[in-house]
């Protein structure tokens, strides 16, 4: 029996048939690992990523502790995000009777779940948490129809428009990111 059979497991000696199928099936792995290994390299970037997520308040108080950093508001929050990275399409810096603060606007999709999740948790607040840090928390007032979110955060105001260009910058590049895999 020769090697080659012997590598490939084949009883009894040489099949080429097999062979070439393996041959060829090889020779497609490799073309694949050399096209992925020439993609060009990623574009740069001129922002910094943050991941924003949003979290409900838990019914029963069990949940995951949460603590806002200035005012030390703590909040027991349920382990899955009702908002994610992927449903936020955009992010400004506005400002309001009671300050300057973010609006978060939602995907088609995000807005219907949204507005359900508003409907049947009145009271309830949600926490933003961006990159593992809790920020910011509101609480649901009333059904959210159009899928914008206003949320202060507890950061200084000099700090806010650098965040809010890494939030919108971070979305578009999720949105692409989504809509290149379909």
């Amino acid at each position: 029996m020769s090697f080659v059979a012997v590598a490939l497991g084949v009883a009894g000696g040489w099949n080429r048939g097999r062979t070439i199928r393996v041959g060829l099936s090889g020779l497609a792995l490799l073309a694949a690992l050399c096209l992925a290994a020439c993609r060009s390299a990623p574009e740069p970037r001129d922002y910094t990523p943050v991941v924003a997520r949003f979290f409900l308040e838990s019914a029963s108080g069990d949940g995951t502790p949460l603590t806002l950093p200035q005012s030390g508001v703590r909040v027991a929050v349920n382990p899955k995000p009702v908002i994610a990275e992927g449903d936020i399409i955009n992010v400004e810096l506005v400002q309001v009777d009671l300050g300057k603060c973010l609006l978060f606007q939602l995907s088609t999709s995000a807005i219907r779940d949204f507005y359900r999740m508003t409907v049947t948790h009145q009271g309830r607040r949600l926490v933003l948490v961006l990159d593992g840090d809790a920020l910011g928390a509101r609480r649901i007032d009333g059904p959210i129809t159009n899928g914008v979110l206003y949320v202060f955060v507890e950061r200084p105001e000099a700090d806010l428009p650098a965040l809010v260009q890494n939030l919108k910058k971070s979305s578009a590049a999720i949105q692409r990111e989504l809509a290149r895999k379909g």
